[in-house]
């Protein structure tokens, strides 16, 4: 025992006698045998570590960031003088009095060893030798792990030595002010967060300059260790932050007031939500692959690179709200399937099974994921963390079933929609809900600049990153027309112009049978305007223009418009039998407000590095895709199919807008594509599987109610609306809207035409 006890002793004083002596240098051949490993501390002149890449929506938004250390780093002045105080306080009070050492610290933690140690062989446990590391100690150890041979739990002799010479270098080459600095950007402080600035944003959502005093005592409070964090332990990270707290009333940082009175205060953290997950994953994983592909991974998550987009955050909010509700609505007339998941049957008790989403706020309004804990012929109880909800039979009467028990059972993981929320009794009512099985994609393009201003790719990036905007080829149906009479327009139709809507038969190819188009309503209205054909979507007319034109030459428009996709030249193209994604043809449709100037669209607008200096600057790229009278012309066509065409319902938004719906025969894809003077809105609907989505699922009912939520979104509370300005040499008349012919202003059925000067018709009705 006693050796024993001799042997610990001895252990214990070597950590301080070796260090003592390293710095009065007497143990000069110590230092020699460990000197060829320590590392160059000059290295810490260009200190780079790891940090944040950060892409900003329009207006300074974080929207997405990729990391491999979330680190920010900042200088000394962007931290909160009373966070600085709090760590001063909480790690090393004498840091601007000792040379990176502190030989009492020291010496108190080698007694306090021996002591224990000699506990230890009585009572027969192993405590673990404490430390007395300073900042720059820690510092040390945290720059150059390798180096001290640093492993957790490690408190060797060796490793000691070599991390307080190395410590002693630092203070030599560096002001206490700078080594600080270094210290805070480069600690490990818990759910990723390197550095206080990413601890800042990361708990509380603001950044290290503005923290409250109980905050950055808190934050302080972690440099121990991660475990004090309040995401991993809120009782340790209060007891931590007394400590700090009680620390800086000690130092006089704080009176003993302001100390108390931070203690009582509760540890409100940042919603998880505003801390990790981005409003827009689709758009900012297009962000991901372009600086991937040219900066390559490594540079991208370590290089602390600012990448600055077009992005609308309060219309892509917008577009997602919209999307997901009209999804929903969609996928429930397909009736309800039963949960995929049940909780029980994990082997998870219904009282102890935690979802993530839980750690959120849940109100009024939101959808969350709920356990059924029992369901009867009336209700059904669901639990969503320590939420109850009830959901009655009005809550599940989309489905059609007169039980909650024909619905569900005990275990089934469910969505729910909270309807009432009573925070003071944790209960609830709500509606039962269903992810959606049908997908959908929105794109809002600036019209002038081509710049990406709201993209969702589908219905949940975390079910499938598929983007349906980007990557999906869907047949376009009768999207595709505005193209066929873009061509005619531009080769002397006018909206005027007469087509026949009469039964037709084209000859198919060798083997082929006859090609016969029918229109969606299986009627045909004879004699029709070009404008009544757009307006209602006839199929007829519009594929004898395509045969009048020829098909490659429309083809050829329709390239000039900016499709890339394969187009054959066939009639059934006319009507939208090609594929293309929903960006090709926003993109094309934002030629005609745009005066026949097709801009490419792009994402990123500007990359800097975190010196500041541009490393790729995007500025709009323009193309003449069509002339600037065939594009009003066109505008004009697309406002009549809102005014009074397939798309009439958009007309209540009062405001300036032409678009086109789309729908395939078999009712597989849902199109509306539309646009005021300064943005281009794509809104497409379909199954993944590319089987129907529903009957009577048109463009119309499927995805210009979508379309109209956004709009409604990006119109807002303006009152003065933008204006389509014509060109000079277009010429309006007033033309009878069925005949086409001139009439009087004022005649009854007349519509005001625009025309390209010298196609206008002559002469007018009595």
């Amino acid at each position: 025992m006693a050796h024993y006890v001799i042997r610990v002793a001895r252990g214990a004083g070597l950590i301080a006698l070796f260090v003592i002596a390293a710095v009065l240098g007497v143990a000069s051949g110590v230092i020699f045998a460990y000197v060829g490993d320590l590392p160059q501390i000059s290295a810490l002149d260009d200190y780079a570590p790891s940090t944040i890449s950060r892409v900003y929506g329009a207006h300074g938004e974080v929207v997405g960031e990729f990391a491999v250390q979330r680190r920010e780093v900042v200088p000394y002045e962007a931290i909160s003088p009373k966070l600085r105080q709090a760590i001063l306080a909480a790690e090393d009070a004498e840091f601007e009095q000792h040379f990176g050492l502190s030989v009492p610290h020291i010496a108190m933690a080698a007694t306090g060893d021996i002591l224990r140690g000699v506990r230890d062989a009585v009572t027969g446990r192993r405590s673990r030798p404490r430390g007395a590391s300073t900042i720059t100690q820690q510092l040390a150890r945290g720059l150059f792990p390798d180096a001290v041979g640093y492993q957790i739990g490690d408190v060797s002799p060796e490793r000691k030595i070599k991390e307080a010479l190395v410590a002693i270098q630092i203070e030599k080459r560096y002001t206490k002010r700078e080594i600080f600095t270094l210290y805070a950007n480069q600690m490990y402080l818990g759910e990723g967060a390197y550095g206080v600035e990413a601890a800042a944003r990361t708990y509380f959502g603001k950044s290290a300059k503005d923290l409250t005093l109980d905050e950055a005592a808190m934050i302080a409070g972690i440099f121990q260790t991660w475990r004090n964090a309040p995401t991993a332990n809120m009782d340790r990270a209060k007891r931590r932050r007394a400590y700090v707290l009680q620390q800086m009333a000690d130092e006089r940082y704080i009176t003993q007031k302001e100390a108390d009175e931070a203690m009582a205060r509760p540890i409100a953290i940042a919603p998880a939500a505003a801390r990790t997950d981005s409003t827009a994953p689709y758009f900012v994983e297009e962000v991901r692959k372009h600086l991937e592909e040219r900066y390559g991974a490594k540079r991208l998550y370590e290089n602390g690179l600012s990448i600055q987009t077009a992005l609308d955050v309060p219309l892509q909010q917008a577009a997602n709200r919209a999307l997901d509700e009209g999804l929903r609505r969609l996928d429930k007339r397909r009736g309800f399937r039963k949960p995929s998941r049940n909780v029980l049957a994990e082997h998870h008790a219904l009282d102890t099974f935690h979802h993530p989403r839980w750690d959120r706020p849940m109100n009024a309004g939101d959808i969350v994921p709920a356990v059924v804990t029992s369901a009867d012929a009336a209700t059904i109880q669901l639990r969503a963390g320590a939420l109850k909800v009830t959901v009655d039979r009005k809550g599940f009467a989309w489905t059609n079933k007169k039980s909650g028990t024909d619905l569900v059972k005990a275990g089934d993981l469910v969505e729910a929609r909270l309807v009432t929320v009573d925070g003071a009794t944790k209960t609830g009512a709500g509606t039962l809900e269903q992810p959606s099985a049908i997908e959908g994609a929105v794109l809002a393009i600036d019209n002038r600049t081509g710049q990406i201003r709201a993209l969702v790719g589908g219905f949940s990036f975390e079910r499938s990153k598929f983007n349906r905007a980007t990557q999906a080829y869907r047949q376009v149906g009768s999207a595709f027309k505005p193209f066929v009479y873009t061509a005619a327009i531009d080769r002397g139709y006018t909206p005027a112009s007469i087509l026949i809507d009469a039964p037709v038969s084209f000859p198919g190819g060798a083997g082929s049978p006859a090609y016969a188009p029918q229109n969606y309503d299986r009627r045909f209205e004879g004699a029709v305007t070009l404008r009544h054909a757009l307006e209602q979507s006839r199929n007829v007319p519009a594929v004898r223009v395509m045969d009048q034109l020829g098909p490659r030459q429309v083809i050829l428009y329709a390239r000039r418009l900016g499709l890339e996709s394969p187009l054959p030249p066939y009639l059934a193209v006319a009507l939208g039998a090609a594929e293309a994604t929903l960006t090709e043809m926003t993109s094309a449709y934002s030629v005609f407000p745009n005066q026949g100037v097709r801009m490419r669209p792009y994402a990123v607008l500007k990359v800097t590095d975190r010196a500041g200096n541009v490393l790729e600057e995007n500025r709009p790229e323009s193309k003449d895709a069509i002339r600037a009278d065939t594009a009003f012309v066109m505008t004009s066509l697309l406002r009549g199919v809102v005014q009074r065409g397939t798309a009439a319902k958009a007309a209540s938004l009062n405001w300036p807008l032409g678009g086109k719906t789309g729908t395939t025969d078999d009712y597989t894809d849902a199109w509306f594509i539309g646009f005021d003077p300064d943005i281009t809105l794509g809104v497409w609907i379909g199954l993944d599987q590319k089987r129907p989505i529903g009957h009577n699922q048109t463009g119309s009912e499927a995805a210009l109610p979508v379309w109209m939520d956004v709009m409604k979104a990006w119109i807002g509370n303006r009152t003065t609306p933008p204006t389509f300005d014509p060109p000079g040499n277009i010429v309006f008349v007033p033309v009878d809207k069925v005949s086409g012919g001139p009439v009087l202003p004022g005649t009854p059925g007349a519509i005001t035409e625009a025309f390209i000067a010298g196609t206008q018709p002559g002469g007018f009705k009595q």
